[in-house]
């Protein structure tokens, strides 16, 4: 046994008990498979039960923590290139030294045989990526859920960035839709730490010079040219995933990758200095902004979308000193969200007088001020305009 293993011993999950919650890793339980990355499974860990002595006492101390009786099962395959023990242990170290509400929580670990195995908490709404693409289940994203998400995710990456206790940065260098979890109050999740790097405090010119890492459509094209990580590098993929929310379409989908291999942030930028990027827009947003005043709560209006768009296509700049800082995402994104929330609630005062005016026999008339009020907000949001002094 290893010293990393020794050292986080409490951590650890029988592969049979794992074993005997999946039926023997069915399909039946699984959630989600690559090849060349990882699979997911989804099922119920009675070893984590307060009956069964398998668990131990004490989160702070690193041991199982209660009621994590559903859980997910990250199941890496052996022999992989890109991860091996290190990477698996580097996870763990991660998991372990992060306390922030939207990062996922560790539940425990397997390393036994040749299996390398997870296990984290459930996020019962899956992962971000499950839905781009999909029309039917984007609808459940609605623009504010979706700016939710995005602060979320934010926060957590500055929290990665600035704010750790010990004063050490992380760079997270796997920023993609494929490492956000939901959970099952729609609460982000950031995943997939194995990548990660502790940057050490007080060093000089806060970089590191590494190997790139990282799924092509999501990666700085500066770090991946000249090995020079920095904390803009998880800016830029961010950006992505920013995008991604925007257009609804994954990074990689075909329709992206028939412009660039490297997929939509290049396509993105030009249709933002072009002034097309509204173009680009899920076409799912642009029904909730439909003439329905029902649907108005639901929609983007244009300061929303402007902010959201002008600060998701600064965060994919080509180079890592044009990019914001994630306290300026982060400041940027709650603007959005304010701007969207301040619309909603005038939707919700013209939606509340329109179904009075039906119910009642006799509508009180309004005064000029309120008047204009409710005009303004039953005409349709206008298209956002991008301008190249953006």
């Amino acid at each position: 046994m290893s010293s990393s293993e020794r050292k986080l011993g409490h951590l650890k999950i029988r592969l049979g008990d794992i074993k005997l919650a999946t039926n023997n890793f069915s399909e039946t339980y699984t959630i989600s498979f690559s090849d060349d990355d990882f699979t997911l499974y989804r099922a119920e860990l009675h070893c984590l039960d307060k009956e069964n002595p398998s668990s131990e006492k004490g989160k702070n101390k690193g041991d199982h923590p209660k009621g994590h009786t559903i859980v997910v099962i990250k199941r890496y395959p052996s022999g992989n290139k890109w991860y091996g023990v290190e990477e698996f242990f580097t996870e763990i170290e991660m998991l372990t030294s992060i306390k922030h509400p939207n990062t996922v929580t560790l539940i425990g670990f397997c390393i036994e045989d040749s299996e390398m195995i997870l296990v984290i908490e459930n996020v019962s709404n899956g992962y971000l990526e499950d839905y781009l693409g999909n029309d039917n289940d984007m609808r459940f994203l609605t623009w504010e859920k979706r700016l939710k998400i995005c602060i979320e995710v934010a926060n957590a990456l500055e929290h990665l960035h600035s704010e750790m206790e010990d004063q050490k940065m992380i760079i997270h260098r796997d920023i993609c839709s494929y490492n956000i979890g939901l959970d099952e109050n729609w609460r982000a999740k950031i995943d997939g730490f194995g990548t990660c790097v502790f940057l050490p405090p007080n060093q000089e010119d806060e970089a590191v010079y590494i190997d790139s890492r990282g799924r092509s459509a999501y990666i700085d094209p500066e770090y991946e040219k000249t090995r020079k990580l920095k904390r803009e590098s998880d800016v830029y993929s961010f950006g992505i995933v920013l995008l991604e929310i925007l257009c609804g379409r994954t990074a990689v989908d075909p329709i992206y990758l028939k412009e660039s291999d490297k997929g939509l942030g290049p396509m993105a930028r030009q249709s933002f200095c072009t002034g097309t990027l509204e173009d680009m827009i899920d076409p799912i947003l642009k029904e909730e902004t439909s003439e329905y005043k029902v649907a108005l709560k639901r929609g983007p209006n244009k300061e929303s979308l402007h902010t959201f768009m002008k600060i998701a296509y600064q965060c994919v700049a080509k180079t890592q000193d044009q990019r914001p800082t994630m306290k300026v995402v982060v400041k940027e994104l709650e603007k959005a969200l304010s701007f969207q929330m301040n619309t909603e609630v005038k939707s919700d005062y013209v939606e509340e007088k329109t179904h009075a005016s039906i119910i009642e026999t006799q509508v009180v008339e309004l005064s000029n001020d309120l008047n204009s009020m409710n005009m303004n907000q039953t005409d349709d949001p206008a298209e956002p305009d991008c301008f190249l002094s953006w």
